[in-house]
This record gives C-alpha cells, structure tokens and sequence, in this order.
C-alpha cells in the first residue's frame, strides 16, 4: 500500500489529569473537539501508557509496601545515598517480573507480559504524589481492543489504537517509544517473498509497524507536555487483531537469550 496524502501527527490537547476509573474514549473525544480535531475512518489514535494504568487503577502507594529481604539487597546494591533505589519501588518490580535479566547498573526484568525493559515499567514520572507509583497494564492489547471499540462505538468510525511505552536500547543510546499494546492494525509488516525498488527479493525483511508508529507519535509527546494521545492520519495500514506481543520474539528466535 502506498500513501498517496501526507502522514500528519495531530496532538489531541486538552485531556485532564486521568483518575482511576475515568472514562477514556468519551475524555478522548472531548479533548479532541476542543482541540479542533474529529476521528476520522482509519485515524490512529496512539495513547501513553501512563493514561491507560491511571484510568485502570495501576497505582501502588509505596507506604503500603513491605519490602523483601531480596528487595533490600537489591536496592543496597543499586547505589549510594540519593542514587540508592528505594527497597518499596524494587519490591514492586521483583512483583511485576518473571526475571531479572541484568541487576547492575540498571535493573533489567522480563515483565509477566514478557518485555524486556528497565525497572518492568514502574514509574514515578507524571503521577501526582510523592509515593505513588503506576505499573504496566494487566493486558495492555485488551486495553487497546476496548478502547478502540468503545471509541467504534461512539464515533462510528473505524479507529485502531497503539498503546506506546518508552523503552531503552541494549546497544544504541537514548530511548525510544514502542508499542505494548494494539488493535485494529498489524504490528508487523511481512515483506518477506515481496521485492525492493531494484527487483531484489526481499528474505528477512519483517517491519515493526506499530514500533515505528509509536515512536513517530512521540514525536508530538513531549515528555514535559502532558499530550498522551496523538492521532496518526492518512498512514496506510492492513487491519488486524494480531496483538502488539506478536512483536516479542519467542525464546526459540531470541538470538541473544
């Protein structure tokens, strides 16, 4: 498929802080309206995670953490004073994990939902309160598929949803946002059997669409800017209900497990 339109990444403004057990599509298509903006057949709407564990009630108050003798290990070993982690915040992530991957210098865990990332994705950044903390969601496909239908529902268009998260890089510096969640498009792209623009055939040519899709939406998410939603409009896409943890490679083609 080919665009024949510009790609535009369209910011949704206006969206309130998000509280546990808010409705989001309708929170959504408010904001949109107020930010000049309608859904639109084959729209994109990309969300920040934060959004979706807020409105799922992923938080945790540290204060309510008993921290294992592991977790206290761990934290004493993380660093020295300010930089030291704090044992609650390391209990949370021994809990959302299957397995430490790397303790030091950043702790690196393979999440129930099998990502491999730093910390299993618990964060302080953008939440209210000094002792709160939000986790990944439970299903973050599920998240997407409800909302995404919700959203069908409502505007009666045809809207795929791409839940993003920032992730860091084992070999290249800086982070990037990837999709944990999806409905509605195919997070991979195939071109495997297809040929380039020369006529060479492609053979292991298989693109993370939704990856790509996510982090060009954070493009349009500065971290400082409180956007957690963007649209994505005229990008060509196959439909699909393959989920965003089709992208995770199976331990049998993990080339570096």
């Amino acid at each position: 498929m080919s665009n024949t339109r510009p790609i535009q990444l369209l910011p949704i403004f206006h969206i309130p802080e998000i509280r546990p057990g808010d409705d989001l599509p309708r929170i959504l298509i408010a904001a949109a309206k107020k930010s000049d903006l309608s859904f639109r057949p084959n729209d994109i709407l990309v969300l920040a995670q934060k959004i979706i564990s807020k409105s799922e009630n992923r938080l945790i108050d540290l204060t309510t953490i008993t921290p294992s003798k592991r977790a206290i290990d761990l934290a004493a070993a993380s660093g020295h004073d300010r930089n030291r982690k704090d044992p609650r915040l390391v209990e949370i992530i021994l809990r959302e994990s299957r397995r430490i991957v790397r303790e030091h210098p950043v702790l690196i865990v393979e999440t129930h939902h099998g990502f491999v990332c730093a910390n299993a994705g618990v964060d302080q950044s953008n939440i209210p309160g000094e002792n709160l903390v939000s986790l990944l969601p439970h299903n973050p496909d599920a998240s997407a598929r409800k909302i995404a239908q919700a959203l069908r529902k409502l505007t009666r268009k045809k809207i795929a949803v791409i839940i993003s998260d920032t992730f860091g890089r084992p070999w290249r510096l800086g982070l990037t946002n990837v999709a944990i969640g999806a409905y509605g498009i195919a997070p991979l792209q195939d071109l495997r059997g297809s040929r380039d623009a020369h006529g060479k055939a492609l053979h292991a040519t298989v693109i993370a669409t939704a990856d790509e899709l996510a982090s060009a939406a954070a493009l349009a998410m500065p971290k400082s800017a409180a956007i957690p939603a963007v649209i994505i409009r005229n990008f060509a896409f196959a439909s699909s209900t393959a989920p965003a943890t089709s992208i995770i490679r199976p331990p049998n083609a993990d080339l570096f497990r």
